[in-house]
């Protein structure tokens, strides 16, 4: 049993160590070029201490990322502490405070809004640990020596889903974007995504583009609102999944539920909802592969020294993931559910 265990945490060790886009890269890896990639990427023979930040776990996307950390960590050896950063500029601050007062091998956040941990992660990174950015950027990369930043095309995710809205309309109708928090770097490439659409389909009125900021009872009270206000609503896009659930339950209350939601991040539950139609899109923000990349990327650095760039992991990774139709949804569940996207 040991051997075969030992086997698999190679294979999956393997699938995680290239650099890009495909950190969990495909499963038809030869057999020479997996032992190749597993002694790049290895377990760490010593106990590594990892502590890690995301920007709140009343988010489901950011609970999948906490039990995908502590999965790959658990993998790789490696002892991961979670700071919350409970949905708040201001708490999440006091928590990195905390953990810029403590030695870690390794550390990765993931920002509530840009800016709002500079100072804090400086003081991190000054102490020779290497810092990996999850999602958003804690500062423009240029402006802070962070070891990598692994995030999804934003722009992208906002585009198609938008995309698909519209396409669905015809490319005429009324539209409401319902924004995550206004500092948080991807949900501005969500919205720059949503824009790109919108200036190109002249039939298409945006009626609201109010912020939720992630959080489901502003969501549900900002929907009893713009249902009241707008008789006439087509589509709206959200910024997450949890956003776009929560104003659902508020549609089918108020009998609204012609309207075509899409959302961000193919968490399980919407998932459920397109696959039965009460959400038309949503595109995957691969918590799996950002989190536990998280993992593969310290470890490298702490355990086989790589550097940033060059023959080492690049600056910026982008982990895309596809958008959700009721075709591919049961293997990107079956995916979510072991962490690998």
């Amino acid at each position: 049993m040991t051997d075969i265990t030992t086997h698999r945490r190679s294979l999956l060790a393997a699938a995680t160590a290239s650099a890009g886009a495909a950190l969990f890269g495909s499963f038809g890896i030869s057999p020479a070029l997996a032992e190749e990639m597993a002694a790049a990427a290895g377990r760490s023979e010593k106990p590594l201490k990892a502590a890690f930040s995301n920007a709140g776990l009343q988010a489901t996307w950011c609970a999948q990322g906490k039990q995908a950390a502590e999965y790959w960590g658990k993998l790789f050896n490696v002892d991961v502490t979670w700071f919350d950063g409970e949905l708040s500029a201001t708490k999440q601050r006091a928590a990195i405070d905390d953990m810029a007062s403590q030695k870690w091998d390794f550390v990765a956040i993931q920002a509530f809004g840009i800016g709002t941990l500079t100072a804090p992660v400086e003081k991190i990174i000054a102490a020779g640990t290497p810092v990996i950015d999850l999602d958003t950027l804690i500062a423009p990369l240029d402006k802070i020596d962070v070891h990598s930043f692994l995030a999804p095309d934003n722009e992208f995710m906002g585009a198609s889903v938008t995309q698909a809205l519209v396409s669905a309309l015809g490319g005429k109708g009324k539209i409401v974007m319902t924004q995550g928090a206004l500092g948080h770097t991807g949900a501005q490439g969500r919205a720059r995504g949503f824009e790109s659409i919108i200036k190109n389909s002249p039939g298409m009125e945006v009626l609201d583009t109010t912020p939720g900021d992630w959080d489901v009872s502003k969501v549900s009270k900002l929907w009893e609102t713009l249902l009241t206000k707008y008789p006439e609503i087509d589509a709206a896009y959200f910024h997450n999944d949890d956003m776009a659930l929560a104003a659902y339950n508020v549609m089918k209350a108020h009998g609204r539920t012609k309207i075509l939601i899409g959302g961000c991040d193919a968490m399980p539950p919407a998932l459920a909802a397109v696959a039965d139609g009460r959400m038309h899109a949503t595109v995957r923000n691969p918590s799996g592969r950002i989190h536990g990349g998280a993992i593969v990327a310290g470890v490298a650095a702490v355990t086989a020294g790589e550097k940033t760039g060059g023959s080492g992991i690049p600056k910026n990774i982008v982990t895309d993931g596809p958008v959700v139709t009721k075709t591919n949804a049961p293997g990107i569940a079956w995916m979510e559910s072991h962490f690998l996207i």
